[in-house]
């Protein structure tokens, strides 16, 4: 019983972790410079899930998730013409990140479900073992 609330708390922080990427991803929608100020524009972080390889289990399988998050940089950045804009470039076109906020609010309410699915099975799990220590009495 308690692998599978390791295996549930495991998605809550995957979860998180996707929430985190999305939320940075719609914040620099419109950054057109990197950090130290350099003209960059922010490149769309994207999360993926795996099966945690080391709390493999007796028969080999993985127990959790594993979160890798990694930079779109196969996806080009928009051109937009605003030829006042202080990066824009010799033809007035600025280069933002290409993110779209449809994309990223889809993805976050995916999130938001998989977060509470894994509540549901975290509070199901407690559940069964109140049950059973209420049998064993």
């Amino acid at each position: 019983m308690l692998k599978s609330i390791d295996i549930s708390t495991s998605g809550l922080i995957a979860q998180r972790q996707r929430m985190n990427s999305i939320a940075e991803n719609l914040a620099n929608m419109n950054t057109t410079r990197d950090a130290e100020g350099n003209l960059s524009p922010f490149q769309r972080r994207l999360v993926t899930f795996q099966q945690q390889e080391t709390n493999a289990d007796q028969d080999g399988r993985g127990v959790g998730v594993k979160v890798q998050v990694d930079i779109d940089q196969t996806t080009p950045a928009r051109k937009v013409f605003q030829p006042g804009h202080p990066d824009a470039d010799k033809s007035g076109y600025v280069s933002i990140p290409n993110i779209n906020m449809v994309t990223e609010m889809v993805n976050a309410l995916e999130a938001s479900r998989a977060y509470e699915a894994n509540i549901a099975a975290i509070n199901t799990s407690k559940q069964m073992g109140e049950t059973t220590l209420e049998i064993l009495r």
